[in-house]
């Protein structure tokens, strides 16, 4: 009997992955000293956090039962709303199921037929996806390079042809490099040429030090910026937002709950969650923002005190760090060895790099002592040097 054609498939790709050194498998920080996870405050287990989301579990039940225009909105959904909005000051905010459904959702509601949108190259799957499902027009800008935004405007903004909606598509922080978007800049270049703003702030809502990159960008009242944001990493929750300023932010919300397909067809975030993160909003203060950058700056301080790995560290404008590995084999191998040691950090290679270059990636957290992440750094350097041998 011939071989379906599916499990031969299947086993190609698998024998491929091994030999790239590409294989992943799910993963887990428990019982380890976590330089991996997102949960940059320490959020996840507060007990404020746990009391939180087992309260709204008791009063609501596990689940929210319906999607958000059916009858799945709950008064905690409209709370954490409101949180959001307080929190980064914009004029509305829209919760989703994930920080991903919120980047499909909003990419095609805005996208379709006379529509641009000018991705960074950097930008996160969830933004290329939903530009590619959109309907859009779609291009691709040097990462962070004003120059190609504006080459790129000018080749389709033209009197030559007629002029489309165009959508600049960005995030704050980068999840690899770690590196920040010039959103002033980019801010500019929408107000000249009538442009909207798309800041994917996963990586700077309450994680960066005023809370929001487009509130300490000056653009949080703006008009022309849109941000989008998960409840899954700082605020140690689950969930996603789009977040919203300046006199049409009313109109643009309205606009998303009619037609951002994620929101109108996804069962509503659970209540357990929303009120999670709503909790984690009251926590992910001034004390805590500063704690996580302090701590940011001694990962990148004691890793480039190493020669060896002086010119190789990639540090940026929030939690996120890397370290540039010779191959996927190295990065495995010194993420296998750190987690014989208890230590636990991610593995970043193609196609999750944007560059095709291997990395160890830390991710800094706000409740490290510095003398218990000293030696953890000390640790990482030495297992990564082994690796250049």
């Amino acid at each position: 009997m011939a071989e379906p054609a599916w499990d031969s498939w299947l086993a190609t790709r698998a024998t491929v992955r091994q030999r790239r050194g590409l294989q992943r498998k799910d993963s887990s920080a428990a019982g380890l000293f976590d330089l991996s996870s997102n949960d940059y405050l320490g959020l996840s287990g507060h007990p404020d956090i746990r009391q939180a989301a087992a309260q709204a579990a008791l009063d609501y039940g596990a689940g929210a039962s319906a999607s958000r225009v059916a009858a799945g909105t709950l008064p905690v959904h409209r709370e954490l709303e409101a949180g959001l909005c307080d929190y980064a000051q914009r004029q509305a905010a829209l919760v989703f199921s994930s920080g991903y459904t919120a980047n499909l959702g909003v990419l095609a509601a805005l996208g379709g037929p006379g529509s641009l949108f000018i991705l960074d190259a950097h930008a996160h799957a969830s933004l290329i996806d939903g530009a590619r499902l959109s309907g859009a027009e779609v291009a691709t800008a040097a990462h962070n390079d004003l120059a190609d935004f504006t080459r790129l405007l000018d080749a389709n903004c033209s009197a030559q042809r007629p002029k489309p909606r165009v959508l600049l598509v960005v995030e704050s922080v980068y999840s690899v490099f770690g590196d920040a978007a010039p959103l002033p800049g980019l801010a500019a270049l929408c107000a000249e040429f009538g442009a909207l703003l798309l800041v994917d702030e996963a990586h700077s809502l309450a994680a960066t030090g005023q809370g929001s990159a487009v509130l300490a960008a000056g653009l949080a009242g703006h008009g022309r910026v849109v941000s989008t944001a998960t409840l899954s990493k700082a605020l140690g929750s689950q969930g996603g937002a789009v977040l919203m300023g300046g006199p049409g932010a009313a109109a643009l919300r309205d606009h998303l709950v009619n037609t951002a397909r994620t929101f109108i067809f996804d069962t509503a975030l659970s209540p357990a969650a929303a009120a999670g993160a709503l909790a984690a909003l009251r926590l992910a203060g001034p004390q805590r923002r500063g704690a996580l950058a302090e701590n940011a700056l001694l990962i990148r301080d004691q890793l480039q005190a190493h020669p060896a790995l002086a010119g190789r560290v990639e540090a940026g404008a929030g939690a996120v760090l890397s370290v540039k590995m010779p191959s996927a084999g190295a990065a495995t191998r010194a993420a296998e060895t750190l987690a014989v040691q208890g230590i636990s950090v991610a593995c970043f290679r193609p196609p999750s790099v944007p560059d095709g270059i291997s990395r160890i990636r830390l991710t800094a957290h706000a409740h490290h002592g510095h003398p218990e992440l000293s030696v953890a750094i000390h640790a990482v350097a030495r297992a990564i040097i082994q690796e250049d041998s």
